[in-house]
């Protein structure tokens, strides 16, 4: 799940204040109400388009945030008056994300040219949850283009164990290595 920065940085602020305020729980329940109703294609056009004005956008999320808690309504209408309403699209993956970190976790996926059986993703997740140090959930995606091996995108970071990233890793290695001197 990629988090834009900003996103990032606003769930980031309101998971702390609804810890602090010890409404976590109820926050939680916000965000995913409020992502179902931001998933809506007619809500998410209104969103996105910035020829919209604010209030248009606000009466639309009415619904939605009509029994939500008191951080999450001011989280909302932060994030229109700022013009930040993408933020509301991301809500939910960053909100996951934060959770994921603070009961150190991390979900992920393996990449393969064809599927893996269930036992050999869990494998490959508890060989990587010893090397992150975090417990690590896999799902497992198909990229036809991979010729062999597999990729392994978990938090922040790329394992590439394909046929491509070994070849790539030896192209460089070899543009890399110096060529011994021949003298006549």
């Amino acid at each position: 799940m990629i988090v834009d920065p900003v996103t990032a940085r606003y769930a980031g602020a309101l998971y702390g204040l609804a810890r602090r305020h010890d409404a976590l729980e109820a926050v939680s329940k916000d965000v995913a109400a409020l992502a179902a109703e931001v998933a809506r294609p007619a809500t998410r056009t209104l969103v996105e388009n910035p020829r919209v004005e604010r209030e248009a956008k606000r009466q639309q999320l009415a619904p939605a945030l009509a029994g939500a808690h008191v951080l999450t309504r001011n989280f909302a209408n932060l994030v229109l008056d700022k013009g930040r309403e993408r933020v509301l699209l991301g809500l939910a993956a960053a909100w996951k994300r934060l959770a994921l970190e603070e009961r150190g976790a991390l979900e992920g996926r393996v990449e393969s040219a064809r599927p893996l059986d269930p036992a050999d993703v869990a494998r490959i997740a508890t060989a990587l949850s010893a090397q992150l140090g975090r417990s690590l959930t896999l799902e497992n995606k198909v990229v036809p283009g991979l010729l062999g091996g597999a990729r392994v995108f978990a938090g922040n970071r790329m394992l590439d164990w394909s046929v491509q990233g070994r070849l790539e890793s030896l192209r460089k290695k070899l543009l890399e290595a110096r060529l011994p001197s021949v003298t006549s």
